[in-house]
């Protein structure tokens, strides 16, 4: 599994957690909805994100050989008081301090459960860092906010959810991606405002035995191209796939086969 380098995932968690907290402080309504995930209000998303960083750092630090049960997490839940942007901020900003902190200690190396079969502290310093920039971009969205993510985070961003998506594949019998098997055909992501160095393009395959992936510039069946952010947050369907400045060639319908079936975040 190819990651950042650690420091690199600490810095972007306390930037992300540090953006984050401007939309809680920035007047948005912490009752309103979140288009895209729509079952959570603002406040809602807000405490969701704040409990995972609280969980996976007492799962860093304390080493964890097992899952640890979200009861056992000091805080997990968040402010007793809703509606109190202050509050939730100063809590959020503890969330944060407390991963960054655990992830700095321990090191990426530190032997760590994790769901995945990744287990060190390495996993949970890439996880937390693209679950933080996949919900800012929700929460950033619903408050009418701009977004943007730095282009080397966002391109690991899609990394690691193809990496995930492989893993379901091989270890979970019912996971939806499985009803993509059939016939060899392939979806192009494109970034089209990166540099050359960065190679911000994937080829996704999908054949009978399932999902590969690799990054490179190929024909395909479908492509998706657009600035990397967008093409970010479209192939984890924040954005629509006909968003300004996103473009699909060819065979829209196996896109939006894939984005149904190999939704992860």
């Amino acid at each position: 599994m190819t990651r950042l380098a650690h420091d690199r995932y600490c810095r972007v968690i306390d930037d992300q957690v540090a953006r984050l907290r401007t939309v809680v402080t920035s007047g948005a309504d912490l009752s309103g909805p979140v288009p895209t995930t729509p079952d959570w209000s603002l406040e809602q998303l807000v405490r969701h994100v704040g409990g995972a960083l609280r969980w996976a750092a007492l799962l860093v630090r304390t080493g964890a050989e097992d899952e640890i049960p979200e009861e056992r997490v000091p805080g997990f839940d968040g402010p007793g008081t809703w509606g109190d942007p202050g509050a939730l901020d100063a809590w959020l900003a503890e969330s944060g301090e407390l991963i960054v902190g655990a992830l700095r200690e321990a090191g990426p190396d530190a032997k760590v459960w994790s769901w995945a079969g990744v287990h060190d502290a390495g996993f949970w310093a890439r996880r937390m860092t693209h679950e933080l920039i996949v919900h800012r971009a929700d929460a950033t969205l619903a408050a009418g906010l701009p977004f943007d993510a730095a282009p080397d985070a966002a391109a690991d961003a899609i990394d690691e959810w193809l990496e995930i998506v492989e893993w379901a594949q091989r270890t979970l019998p019912d996971d939806t991606v499985r009803e993509l098997r059939g016939p060899r055909r392939s979806i192009h992501l494109h970034a089209t405002d990166t540099e050359t160095e960065l190679d911000a393009e994937w080829l996704v395959e999908l054949d009978e035995n399932g999902v590969s992936w690799h990054r490179g510039h190929e024909k395909a069946t479908v492509a998706l191209r657009g600035p990397l952010t967008s093409v970010l947050l479209a192939f984890y369907r924040r954005l629509p796939l006909d968003a300004p400045g996103l473009h699909v060639l060819g065979d829209r319908e196996l896109l939006e086969s894939w984005l149904e079936r190999a939704t992860f975040g």
